[in-house]
């Protein structure tokens, strides 16, 4: 049995899930919604680079590296921002962020 393209799209499509559900069912935790962003992005590349395979040219790998690379400074930034956060307020739950305001 030979892994096709509708393989790799099942994946990504049960990753881009995951990452959906883990954004809108889990909104206290802070680090479980930036790995569910992560996921997401994992899902676009795998989907970015099954098609660039699939036909042939390498434009889908290319634009899979600038995800990652977009996808490692946003995980860099937004643990910093914890980093900060936790230290002023002493909590990460997403409620006191909204005491960010102003």
């Amino acid at each position: 049995m030979e892994i096709g393209l509708s393989h790799y799209l099942t994946v990504a499509a049960i990753l881009f899930t995951l990452g959906t559900l883990g954004i809108f069912l889990n909104r206290k935790n802070v680090i479980v919604i930036l790995m569910s962003i992560e996921l997401i992005l994992l899902a676009v590349n795998i989907n970015l680079v099954s098609f660039s395979a699939f036909l042939g040219n390498l434009t889908g790998q290319v634009f899979a590296l600038l995800v990652l690379t977009v996808a490692a400074a946003e995980a860099a930034i937004g643990l910093a921002i914890l980093v900060v956060f936790y230290r002023s307020r002493g909590s990460i739950a997403v409620e006191d962020i909204n005491a960010m305001k102003g």
